[in-house]
């Protein structure tokens, strides 16, 4: 699970904001196992989930803003 977390960092830091299916698609890997790795993230506090009815930032007008699950990548690490 490490790698596939670090998978999900990766993309987030890159994509700063992504819908869960966006991920899905990106890294290959099954919507409901990364819901599990972003409550990881989020909980460790290096990404956030965006409230209901959120834009993504993508401006196609496909998505039904409240059928969109997104999450932003908020963690920047401090060197001491």
């Amino acid at each position: 699970m490490a790698m596939i977390l670090s998978r999900v960092s990766e993309y987030l830091k890159l994509h700063r904001r992504a819908s869960v299916v966006d991920m899905a698609h990106g890294l290959d890997a099954a919507p409901d196992a990364l819901k599990g790795m972003l409550t990881t993230l989020e909980r460790k506090g290096r990404v956030r989930r965006l409230p209901t009815g959120t834009a993504c930032g993508g401006g196609c007008g496909k998505c039904d803003p409240n059928s969109v699950e997104l999450y932003e990548w908020v963690y920047e690490q401090t060197s001491e």
